[in-house]
This record gives structure tokens, C-alpha cells and sequence, in this order.
């Protein structure tokens, strides 16, 4: 069942029904025969489509930022935000898809060859609740450009957003059967995989969503990119502003109310900054970030995504204390009907604890103390994720040099995390495979088809 529970109250507001097996291998059906037709249209007519839904995407984003804050508690403001990231992320693949997929001339030592770039067929993606818009337009919108038709499978507390997104790309121009939303569940994923109409999946999600879903996509010979969980490190060399470097390192952390892939959730701070930088934070965190409303603009601390969450990340809190952290703030949930946390800062985390090679999924902030460069770098490396990192230094160089030392899919400098259209997106290690957005974001369900003169 997929329903809408409004996480700052409690509050059952839908229910939708899953759909049977028949209405989804309907669905692939629909998005398989649709697949020869959407090919066959100039790439100019595809992109033009793409280009009008970042314009209605643009246009409808109060509409759409308030179904995420009823879905799963997202910051109006915040809503309003990943609309236009998702109108971003369709108006440039509209605009550079078809210098992306021109044929490019290969010389060869004996002769010359042309590589060509065609779409491979129908793809199923499985999409997330913590970017209800933003997670299906990195997948959908280089995907329509190239030609590949989509059937997507949204998270089941996001049905409300599923709708809309669909009416968008309709409204756009996108054929009813190069575009398809079906609300399957996830019991019935691993048979949508073995369908050989299905060519490919793309899943942003868990750890262990991900492991199930490679596992069907091997065993049935299917393209998979994956965008899984992280433990992004942030290391501080040293700043000239102490006070702004914590003001935006909490703002990324909290962004989404610690419910992102790529925050920075471990914070390596060197030793003749730390003392400081932990107090400075747990200031900062516990004056800044009171829960509230999140239909209301002015609120800093939204619910999680349901009292599920909540509970799991309060319990990872009370876990890491009992094992020997020490709690510089917050570290409870908030009384009351609705899915809050309070934001927490957490030190003295060391390699034994749950906390230190666990993903929380939630307001909580991890500082660690290095002494030196190499230490830094050495505890930054010392996790099973690989998603993203950052690095605060005055120097550039000396902050190149560390980032070129980070094991991780995507380095930021002076800046933490976030998303550009035109920058490929993702990780490495238990983070995931592929990439998504810039140039590279178009070619992972491609066929580069070289063709010999």
C-alpha cells in the first residue's frame, strides 16, 4: 500500500492501493512497445519536450514543494529549492543533449570509424522519498533525451509526488507510454527485473535495496546504476572564519533535515581548531534548529520522514552514547505526535562503536579530532562509503592535494555537498555505481555503437 502520512502530525491522509501484477506488466508492456516510437523522434524533438517540462517543472513548484512537505516533512523552502535543481537539471539536458549525443569521428590507425550514441531500450527506475522530484529527474531527464522510455517506481510514501511528476512530463509533451508511473511494491521488483522488456534499472536508495536490486539486475544480465548511502567526511585544515565555516557546515548537515546521501556527516576537524569548532557548533545547532511546522518558511528543524525514522535515528544516538560518545547536543526526540529529532552533535565516536561505520539517516553531526594532514585523510578513507567529501582550507593548493587523497566519488572544495546539473554525481565503494547528471549522466544506459568506414 502506498500512503501519505503527514510526519509533523501523525496524520493518515491517503491511501493508494498497489498496483496487481497484471496492471504492471501492463505498465512494462506499455513502456516496451513504447520504446520504438520514442527512439524514432529527432533528438530535437525530444529535447524540445525535456526543455518545456523544466518550464512547467519551474512553473509548478509551490504546488509540488507542498506535496513533499506533506509527504515526508520537507521545509517548504526546501521544497521549493529542489524544484528548481529538478527544472535546472531538465533545462540542461534539453539544451546540451544533442551536442551530448552527436557522433563523434574516431581516428584510427588504419582507417576512421564514427561512434554513434543510441538508447538501449525501456528502463524501470526505483526512486526514493528524501528527494521525491529531484532523485527522478537525474534518472528521467537525460534518459528521455537519449531516447530510452521509463517505467518508475516511487517510494511508497510519495504517491501524492509519483502523480504529479507524471502530469508534468504529460503536460510536457512525453507520450503516455515513454513515461510511465506504476505503484508497484517492492515485492514485485525482482520479477519487473527478470522481464527481458526491461533493459536496465536505476535505484537511488539504501544499502541494502541496492544489494537486492544488483543482485536481480546480474543475475537477469541488466545495466544497473545505483546511488546508494554515504558517510561523507568534511575535513577542516584550517579557515579564516571560524564562525561562518561552522554556520554553513551545520547548514549542510541539517539540509533536509539530515536526510541526505551526501551531507557531510562526519566532521574531521584539525586539533588547534577542534575545541572551538565543537562548541561554536553545538551553539549553533542547538539555537538555530528548532523544530516546527514545516509548511511554515520560517521553521529550521522539520520532522523526519515518518516516526519510523525517527525512532531508528534516536536509537542510534542512544546507542553511540551508551558505547562512549559524548553528546555536545540535542541527542533526543522531541515530544510529541510527529516525527522530530533534535539536532545532535556527537564526539569522542571511536572505531568500535556502531556509529562510526553506520549511515545516520537523520539531524546528527559526528566530529572527530585529527592532529595532523595525514590523519585526516586516513580516518576521511576509514569507512565503507565512498559517496562524497569535503575539504575547508585557505590554501587551494593544500586543498587540492587532500582531495586528490579522498576515496570518494566527488570532491567539494570550501563548500559542502549539494548538486549542479552539469557535474556528475556519485560514488564509489558501498556507495554505488554509476553516474548521474553532467555529460556523463546520459551515457550510462547508452549504446556507443562504433561504426567502421
Amino acid at each position: 500500500m502506498y500512503s501519505v502520512t503527514n510526519p509533523a502530525t501523525g496524520e493518515l491522509v491517503e491511501e493508494v492501493p498497489n498496483a496487481t501484477d497484471e496492471q504492471v506488466r501492463a505498465a512494462i508492456g506499455r513502456v516496451h512497445v513504447g520504446f520504438a516510437a520514442w527512439r524514432a523522434r529527432p533528438v530535437a524533438d525530444r529535447a524540445a519536450i525535456v526543455r518545456r517540462a523544466a518550464e512547467l517543472f519551474a512553473e509548478r513548484a509551490g504546488e509540488l514543494a507542498a506535496i513533499m512537505t506533506l509527504e515526508m516533512g520537507k521545509r517548504i523552502n526546501e521544497g521549493r529549492g529542489e524544484v528548481g535543481v529538478v527544472a535546472d537539471i531538465f533545462r540542461y539536458y534539453g539544451e546540451r543533449g544533442p551536442d551530448l549525443l552527436a557522433d563523434e569521428p574516431l581516428a584510427l590507425r588504419g582507417g576512421e570509424a564514427v561512434l554513434t550514441k543510441e538508447p538501449i531500450g525501456a528502463l524501470l527506475g526505483v526512486m526514493p522519498w528524501n528527494f521525491p522530484c529531484y532523485q527522478v529527474a537525474r534518472f528521467v531527464a537525460p534518459n528521455l533525451v537519449l531516447g530510452n522510455t521509463i517505467l518508475l517506481k516511487h517510494a511508497s510514501i510519495c504517491p501524492r509526488s509519483a502523480k504529479a511528476i507524471e502530469e508534468v512530463l504529460r503536460d510536457a509533451g512525453v507520450p503516455a507510454d515513454a513515461y510511465v508511473n506504476v505503484f508497484a511494491s517492492s515485492r514485485q521488483v525482482p520479477w519487473m527485473l527478470a522481464d527481458p522488456r526491461l533493459v536496465g534499472v536505476s535505484l537511488t536508495g539504501s544499502e541494502q535495496a541496492g544489494i537486492s536490486v544488483a543482485a536481480e539486475a546480474g543475475r537477469n544480465l541488466k545495466k544497473c546504476v545505483l546511488e546508494l548511502g554515504g558517510s561523507d567526511p568534511l575535513i577542516v585544515l584550517d579557515t579564516a572564519d571560524l564562525d561562518e565555516t561552522v554556520k554553513v557546515t551545520a547548514t549542510a548537515r541539517m539540509r533536509n533535515c539530515g536526510q541526505s546521501c551526501n551531507a557531510p556527516k562526519r566532521m574531521i576537524v584539525l586539533g588547534e581548531l577542534y575545541d572551538e569548532f565543537v562548541d561554536r557548533l553545538a551553539k549553533r545547532v542547538t539555537e538555530y534548529y528548532v523544530p516546527g511546522d514545516p509548511a511554515d518558511p520560517a521553521t529550521t528543524l522539520p520532522p523526519l520522514a515518518s516516526v519510523a525514522a525517527a525512532e531508528e535515528v534516536a536509537a542510534q544516538i542512544a546507542t553511540a552514547v551508551r558505547e562512549g560518545a559524548t553528546l555536545r547536543a540535542g541527542g533526543h526526540r522531541v515530544p510529541g505526535p510527529g516525527a522530530y529529532v533534535e539536532a545532535t552533535v556527537l564526539t569522542d565516536v571511536t572505531p568500535e562503536m556502531a556509529a562510526y561505520r553506520e549511515e545516520i539517516f537523520g539531524p546528527v553531526a559526528l566530529v572527530f579530532r585529527a592532529e595532523t594532514e595525514e590523519e585526516a585523510i586516513a580516518l576521511a578513507n576509514d569507512t565503507p562509503f565512498g559517496l562524497g567529501a569535503s575539504v575547508y582550507a585557505t590554501d587551494r593548493a593544500r586543498a587540492v592535494r587532500v582531495a586528490r587523497r579522498i576515496e570518494a566519488g566527488m570532491v567539494y572544495l570550501n563548500k559542502s555537498g549539494g548538486s549542479e546539473a552539469d557535474l556528475p554525481f556519485g560514488g564509489i565503494k558501498r556507495s554505488g555505481i554509476g553516474r548521474e547528471l553532467g555529460p556523463l549522466g546520459i551515457e550510462e544506459f547508452m549504446n556507443k555503437k562504433p561504426i567502421r568506414l
